[in-house]
């Protein structure tokens, strides 16, 4: 009798720590690392409102971010130093708000100022196709359009280390300017 209940005890728990357990899910729609991303209309935060397709032709690195996200924050100065120190020579770079409220997004654009184009996606459009169900979030992104990288949490970008792991991924060379 002791042998059945603690196998059965066993059978349960296993049941309830798999129940538990945290599911990876996609967000609808998302591309993944190997797909093409498909045209979005991005509205304008910190200048003109512009097309995903527009960035064609270049590699791309997208940052998702919200201006409530502390990882978010303390890694916008990384990629600005990032941005400064290739101007866009050998990539493009955009920031995508997921904030609700324009507002709090442009708020925290004045006390982090930043170089490169930032729009914001309230329909969640971006934020779906580019999988951010956790932030930040950055996807690099070849010339004609295709994902072939995807980095979850802050990261100093501007690290000897975060530049080889971009020019790897991009297929350029990322040494100073």
């Amino acid at each position: 009798m002791k042998r059945a209940m603690k196998s059965f005890l066993g059978s349960v728990l296993i049941v309830l720590f798999a129940a538990a357990a945290p599911a990876v899910a996609n967000t609808p729609g998302e591309v993944e690392i190997g797909g093409t991303l498909r045209e979005a209309a991005m509205q304008g935060l910190s200048g003109p409102s512009r097309k995903l397709s527009e960035f064609r032709g270049k590699p791309l690195l997208i940052n998702v971010w919200a201006s409530w996200c502390g990882p978010c924050r303390s890694e916008m100065g990384s990629l600005e130093r990032l941005f400064w120190r290739y101007e866009g020579s050998k990539f493009a770079m955009i920031g995508i708000s997921t904030d609700d409220y324009r507002d709090r997004a442009e708020a925290f654009l004045k006390v982090s100022p930043s170089s490169f184009s930032h729009f914001i996606d309230k329909q969640l459009e971006l934020e779906n196709m580019l999988g951010a169900n956790r932030l930040p979030l950055t996807v690099l992104v070849d010339a004609r359009g295709r994902v072939v990288g995807k980095y979850y949490g802050a990261k100093d970008w501007d690290s000897p280390e975060a530049r080889a792991l971009i020019g790897k991924a991009l297929g350029i060379r990322m040494e100073a300017k």
